[in-house]
């Protein structure tokens, strides 16, 4: 995998493969590229896709904290700026959704087409989640972390995905420093800044990250466009990937 080099000297490591106009996929709190790996395939016949590992997760290095989304938007830059891309599509889902958010806002040459996923805008303005699902993420077991990203039924037919669950060799520094930098979010100021095409996708049933932050973001980002998935959980883009993965690619192929 390559390197870029993040504005503080840290070393970002990011895949690429497939063919095609760029994609950057941003991967959800403490996992590394491998939180795409039930999906990737879906983009890779359309694009060249860009996956990097967050600092902190994967081949990255693991500084020392504390970590912030705004943090993790530069170190996309970094990406972007060695893989020689003036700028590409990015489609961010929960934790990567935040550093999107950051990235499209300050940095606006840099993104063509901007996808939002089962994320929030952080801050007072956002929609938290449950006390109930805040236990279960952060002390749960396996099963009860799965079941806030999958429904029951769609976890019995599917081998367990624990790539989603988090990267096991984060250390527990880099661990905290992640779910700080989630929590910390809020780019409720910036997001009118951004100009972007950008669609926001959110399942019904998302108890991780309410979907009343799907509505909060579409109306805070100018023309903005909601898409909500009847039934689905934060993993929609796995389980509902039938839905989810054509709908993203549809809008990605608009005016190109």
């Amino acid at each position: 995998m390559p390197y870029a080099t993040a504005p503080d000297g840290t070393r970002i490591a990011y895949r690429t493969t497939g063919d095609g106009p760029p994609l950057v996929l941003l991967a959800g709190q403490a996992t590394s590229h491998h939180w795409w790996d039930g999906v990737r395939a879906d983009f890779e016949t359309a694009h060249t896709v860009l996956t990097p590992d967050h600092r902190g997760t994967g081949a990255s290095d693991s500084p020392q904290g504390p970590y912030s989304t705004r943090q993790f938007a530069q170190d996309v830059v970094a990406v972007l700026d060695h893989a020689r891309l003036d700028s590409a599509d990015v489609y961010g889902t929960s934790m990567g959704g935040r550093t999107a958010q950051w990235l499209a806002a300050l940095h606006p040459h840099r993104v063509r087409r901007l996808v939002l996923g089962c994320t929030s805008p952080g801050g007072p303005h956002a929609a938290r989640r449950d006390e109930a699902a805040r236990r279960a993420l952060t002390g749960g077991s396996a099963q009860a972390q799965l079941e806030l990203l999958y429904s029951p039924e769609w976890l019995a037919a599917h081998p367990a995905p624990v790539h989603t669950l988090g990267d096991p060799q984060m250390s527990p520094s880099a661990r905290r420093a992640h779910f700080r930098a989630s929590e910390e979010h809020d780019a409720w100021g910036a997001l009118p800044r951004i100009t972007a095409p950008t669609l926001v996708v959110h399942g019904t049933e998302d108890l991780l990250n309410p979907t009343a932050n799907a509505h909060h973001l579409a109306a805070r980002i100018p023309h903005a466009r909601l898409e909500l998935l009847a039934g689905a959980r934060h993993g929609y883009f796995e389980e509902f990937r039938e839905t989810a993965s054509p709908l993203v690619l549809d809008f990605l192929a608009e005016e190109r």
